[in-house]
């Protein structure tokens, strides 16, 4: 991998390219002394690192402006200023890492290191399962699946389950597991998507239990707005590469985001209720899943609340739908109450608890265990009838 280090001062740039040297026998070093405003082009020498030394506020332009025309070029700082906005604006101008400014050989080699890994060729990644849960309408309880569903799935095997919220305006998911606040969310990877791969969406997920990650939707509404469709392809995409399971809480509204999520799902979920104003949208939405020329074994409904002596039967629901053995979470209002204000799963707070066993057993026929560790075609048993 070809370097470039620039520095003001000769003796520290050879001091960067010495150390960095020693990080690898593929790593070819060289050195500039100057500014960045100051290198020539690079024409066909480019390099795939530049590290700059002693960089401030006022270079960060011209590196923005290097990086916008060459999108393969990785940039480490190494930088008296180390401010929260001085790095947000590094980050932004497509900065990958800033180091402080005294010299540490293992940091630098280690982030160099990183560097070189990203741009080694890999063999291709079997994808996970993307499992999208959305609701038919306000208050379904779909988010509650959703979280609870990701956390069973990441306790049963060794299986590595992401939950991404992609109710970016209204999202909470993260509150139905966990009482950790996220330092980062899913604004702020859509600001530095140009460098999106695995160590940055690790660092922006909220680590919920050893198995389980959790993508936490922005807490201000402007944020959210910020967030793109082409943005959420590209967080489940490299979530695929990096978990068994991505659970998706994609929420109610119908967006560019939510259709993006939906097209990517494995299985989509839909939530509702055995209420007049729920059957509706459900219809209002099946349509949109024919519409969209979804397969029909892709689309599995789950009844949310059931109670067998309600005023609409289960089988009225089956005909409106034209589907067979809806999925059906029953009525425990108290249990899923203290789940949700407590911010725990629900399988951990009350493992006897009707919902608990009732998400258990949806758990064992998405995600059966199997002798080997291999997944078994869920859909042949559990959904033989199709749609």
């Amino acid at each position: 991998m070809k370097i470039r280090v620039v520095s003001a001062n000769a003796t520290r740039a050879e001091q960067v390219a010495q150390f960095i040297r020693e990080a690898g026998d593929d790593l070819d070093v060289n050195t500039s002394t100057g500014t960045v405003q100051a290198l020539p082009a690079f024409n066909g020498s480019r390099p795939s690192l530049l590290v700059v030394d002693g960089a401030d506020a006022s270079e960060l332009e011209a590196i923005g402006a290097l990086a916008h025309a060459h999108p393969d070029l990785e940039t480490i700082l190494i930088s008296p200023e180390q401010s929260p906005a001085f790095l947000l604006r590094a980050m932004q101008m497509g900065v990958r890492e800033v180091l402080p400014p005294t010299l540490n050989g293992p940091a630098l080699q280690a982030a160099v290191q990183r560097v070189a890994h990203k741009r080694r060729p890999v063999q291709p990644a079997a994808h996970g399962e993307v499992l999208a849960f959305m609701a038919c309408k306000g208050g379904s309880g779909a988010s509650f699946i959703a979280a609870n569903v990701a956390h069973i799935l990441s306790t049963q095997g060794d299986r590595k389950v992401a939950l991404i919220d992609v109710d970016l305006q209204f999202g909470n998911a993260l509150l139905l597991l966990s009482d950790q606040r996220a330092v980062n969310d899913a604004a702020e990877v859509a600001r530095s998507i140009g460098r999106l791969d695995a160590d940055l969406l690790r660092s922006s997920m909220v680590q919920v239990d050893n198995n389980l990650s959790v993508l936490a939707a922005p807490e201000e509404l402007s944020q959210a707005l910020e967030v793109k469709a082409t943005h959420v392809e590209a967080i489940i995409k490299q979530a695929r590469q990096m978990f068994d399971y991505v659970v998706l809480d994609v929420g109610r509204s119908i967006d560019p985001m939510s259709l993006k999520a939906l097209d990517l799902a494995t299985h989509i979920f839909p939530v509702l209720q055995l209420s007049l104003p729920q059957i509706r949208d459900a219809k209002r939405l099946r349509a949109l899943f024919c519409s969209l020329e979804y397969a029909p074994e892709k689309i599995h409904w789950i009844v949310n609340r059931y109670q067998k002596a309600g005023e609409i039967a289960l089988e009225s629901m089956e005909h409106t739908l034209g589907v067979k053995g809806l999925t059906t979470i029953p009525n425990h209002f108290k249990g899923v109450n203290a789940s949700v204000n407590q911010g725990i799963p629900i399988a951990k707070l009350a493992p006897g608890n009707p919902v608990a066993r009732a998400l258990g057993d949806l758990v064992k026929k998405v995600a059966p265990l199997q002798s080997g560790g291999k997944k078994d075609g869920w859909l042949a048993s559990m959904f033989s009838n199709g749609q």
